[in-house]
């Protein structure tokens, strides 16, 4: 028995009824039939527009040649005022209809006879009346023992014995074992067919825009209506400017007219401290902690306090995804949806407050890239790069925003500079040059930033642009001088004397990088230690002096700094391996060599380091393969690519970093 109203869930239920509701649902639909069959009170959950009506609809939809069931539905559309008691009495009227009425001592005995078995009451969508449902279900169910209850809404109702199951977007890939399009692309060509589009699907194209969109299937169905307009490439570059101008002229409810309207009937339902938070949230461009929320989010007219509840509140009606457990060594994280983050970025323009929230998010994360490089410094080098990685998206935010102009460009090469060991160290040199080449360019001359910045834009650049890098050194060395800033004039010469070692002059070359080495204070902040320079010194010495490297390779290991330098190790390791293959003694090497490549791969990420040492290890490898052929007197690597060429290999690549 159907409790059907007029309109849009008229509507609604015909959609359903033709065949084509659901996509890449089966599993979901399957636990729903299974917990509804075994509990007596079941609530959907998940974020806006995941579709969580379509498959408690589908799921109390019973099969044509299937057992009978009494279903008594009430729906909460978004248009209906919300008054006290409303939905308690939109249910006694349907109960009434079904032959039933909350309290049984109440029981008309000239009513209709009332079902025989059980009866499912579905209260669908019943969002705005959240607090009034929970207290209806719960004297329902001890009033009415034969009763289930199947409610849909964004976050449980919190009752003890209530099963919860969350339905998530669609996923992105296609499940193990099936070949084709994941269900996210087939829901958004199967839509757009059925609005006429025949154009031919580009996968990645379709791929983009599910990425894009993040699976949910409200959408997904929006954007297929654009694609009589746009091609599938150019509505991909539509969304990366923003989601919230997606529409549908004739949708089945009112607040899923565009993708705006339905992220604002989220908000609509949030309370003022939730709003602020929700808004100031938007800054953020991937996850982030609790701790970076109440920095960011705090305020006059907002206490640190009421921050994490308001985190809470917004997770669990799908406005932010969490990952990890409370409680955990590891906090857990919080991401925003995409839509709800440029929902929350319009509503903190409107409000004026998009310029100082911005200031805040800056001064976090510069503070996030200064302990990223102390941890760098002191030995937990594993943990600054994982620093690093888990703050990235944020991190460039910061940079680009300022490479835009919309930023703090100070501020953001502070951080870039704070990140030198993520450009050098792990195999990032070509980005971070072009970062500094921007910010650079962005900054008064008389920065005190200016000379570090070029510095540090030289050391990057010196594998595809050399000639840029003589004429940003050339500008900063004056100005290191006068300052009297001996960490910047070592660094200026282990540069010089990565530029000699390309043009092969190897005398130049180990002359600047003793220089550098000599130069640099050990424990000097914001670049290499002087083990970096006095490992490439013994690189170059190994070409003609082996025995002369390998002393220099030992003093660099002696050095204090690099006993929790991982990567300065690795690089003094790989000098002294190599000082041996060129001694002629192939099996003291390849020892020397495991052992760095082990120590290196236990302790940091370190793809340069790890990749020169892969390729000595191949050298020794086929010397031996070959046993008895003349040792060659050359460098055993590829000559040093020019004119833009991406970093170089074996030895070259070492020495340049």
């Amino acid at each position: 028995m159907w409790n059907r109203g007029e309109g849009h869930e008229a509507r609604f239920v015909d959609r359903f009824r033709d065949g084509h509701a659901l996509v890449g649902r089966d599993r979901e639909l399957a636990a729903l039939r299974d917990a509804v069959a075994g509990h007596r009170l079941v609530t959907v959950t998940g974020a806006a527009g995941t579709g969580k009506s379509r498959l408690a609809l589908a799921a109390v939809t019973a099969p044509v040649d299937g057992p009978s069931h009494t279903v008594v539905r009430v729906r909460w559309h978004d248009a209906v005022p919300v008054g006290r008691r409303a939905l308690t009495a939109r249910v006694d009227r349907a109960l009434d209809g079904a032959g039933l009425t909350r309290d049984p001592a109440r029981t008309d005995p000239a009513a209709p006879a009332r079902p025989a078995g059980e009866v499912l009451l579905f209260l669908d969508d019943v969002d705005p009346v959240h607090t009034e449902c929970i207290g209806l279900v719960q004297t329902l169910l001890i009033a009415r023992p034969t009763v289930r209850v199947l409610v849909t809404a964004r976050r449980p109702l919190g009752l003890g014995d209530e099963k919860a199951i969350r339905l998530d977007p669609l996923p992105l890939e296609a499940p193990p074992g099936r070949p084709g399009p994941s269900p996210a692309a087939e829901l958004l060509v199967s839509r757009a067919r059925e609005r006429g589009w025949s154009e031919e699907a580009d996968p990645a194209a379709v791929a983009r825009v599910c990425r894009l969109l993040e699976g949910v299937p409200l959408a997904l169905e929006l954007a297929a209506g654009r694609l009589g307009e746009w091609t599938m490439t150019e509505l991909a570059a539509h969304l990366e400017s923003g989601q919230c101008r997606l529409a549908d002229p004739a949708p089945l409810l009112l607040r899923h007219r565009t993708l705006r309207t339905s992220i604002g009937a989220v908000h609509a339902l949030c309370e003022p401290a939730q709003r602020r938070v929700w808004r100031r949230l938007g800054v953020f461009a991937g996850p982030f902690t609790e701790a970076a929320a109440v920095f960011v989010c705090s305020g006059s007219d907002l206490a640190p306090h009421e921050v994490p509840p308001a985190l809470a509140a917004l997770s669990a009606t799908g406005v932010l995804h969490v990952s990890g457990d409370a409680g955990a060594v590891c906090p857990p994280r919080y991401r925003m949806a995409r839509a709800a983050r440029d929902f929350g970025t319009e509503r903190l323009a409107a409000a004026g407050e998009l310029p100082a929230t911005r200031d805040r998010h800056a001064a976090h994360f510069r503070g996030v890239a200064a302990v990223a490089e102390t941890l760098w410094d002191t030995g937990l080098q594993r943990q600054a790069l994982q620093t690093v990685q888990d703050e990235h998206d944020d991190l460039m935010a910061l940079v680009h925003r300022a490479g835009d102009g919309t930023g703090h460009a100070e501020t953001a090469l502070e951080t870039v500079l704070h990140l030198w060991f993520w450009w050098a160290a792990h195999d990032h040199a070509r980005e971070g040059g072009d970062h500094l080449r921007v910010l650079l360019s962005r900054l008064p001359a008389d920065s005190p930033l200016m000379a570090h910045g070029r510095w540090l834009a030289a050391w990057l650049s010196t594998a595809w642009d050399p000639g840029t890098a003589h004429h940003l050194l050339s500008l900063a060395w004056p100005v290191a001088v006068l300052a009297g800033d001996a960490a910047l004039l070592g660094r200026i010469a282990h540069v010089h004397g990565t530029l000699a070692w390309q043009r092969r002059d190897p005398e130049a070359a180990a002359a600047y990088y003793r220089q550098a080495a000599d130069t640099t204070p050990g424990g000097a902040p914001g670049g290499p230690s002087p083990a970096v320079s006095l490992a490439a010194l013994a690189v170059v010495q190994a070409h003609h002096a082996p025995a002369e490297a390998a002393r220099t390779a030992r003093r660099a290991l002696a050095q204090a700094d690099c006993a929790n330098d991982a990567w300065a190790a690795a690089l003094a390791h790989y000098a002294r391996a190599f000082a041996d293959h060129r001694a002629g003694r192939a099996g003291r090497a390849r020892h020397r060599a495991h052992r760095a490549l082990a120590d290196l791969e236990a302790r940091l990420d370190a793809p340069q380091a790890h990749r020169a040492l892969r390729l000595l290890l191949a050298a020794l490898d086929l010397a031996a393969t070959t046993a008895g052929a003349p040792v060659p007197h050359r460098r055993p690597h590829l000559p040093v690519p020019r004119d833009g060429a991406q970093t170089p290999p074996t030895t070259a690549s070492l020495v340049q970093r």
